[in-house]
């Protein structure tokens, strides 16, 4: 593997925690935390659009982040990654210690000046 640069390595961490950052792509991965599904499962679980998923379905499995199985007529979804599971559980830790103050925080609410 290459190294990458700092400024490199900031940057593709960065990119990483703005795709996960979206609402929509972060409860499609919580939803396949419990194994894989398929459209129409995470349209029910997540309460979102069936377009809407699958757009952000095809975004996450370009970024490697989501693989995908035919099995009969549908497509099922799961975690590219036992880390990316891992990934999730550490935020859960991280939010047992700091909910209230990010939940608090201007900064993180779009109010920043």
């Amino acid at each position: 593997m290459r190294a990458l640069a700092p400024n490199g390595v900031a940057s593709t961490q960065a990119k990483l925690f703005r795709g996960l950052a979206d609402p929509s792509r972060l409860s499609i991965l919580i939803a396949l935390k419990a194994g894989p599904r398929n459209v129409g499962q995470l349209v029910r679980t997540t309460g979102q659009s069936q377009p809407n998923v699958s757009q952000h379905l095809n975004c996450l499995r370009c970024c490697g982040l989501v693989v995908s199985e035919r099995k009969g007529r549908f497509v099922y979804y799961r975690l590219a990654s036992p880390r990316l599971l891992r990934l999730l559980a550490l935020a859960d830790g991280v939010l047992d210690e700091v909910k209230d103050l990010i939940d608090a925080c201007e900064n993180y609410n779009g109010r920043m000046s």
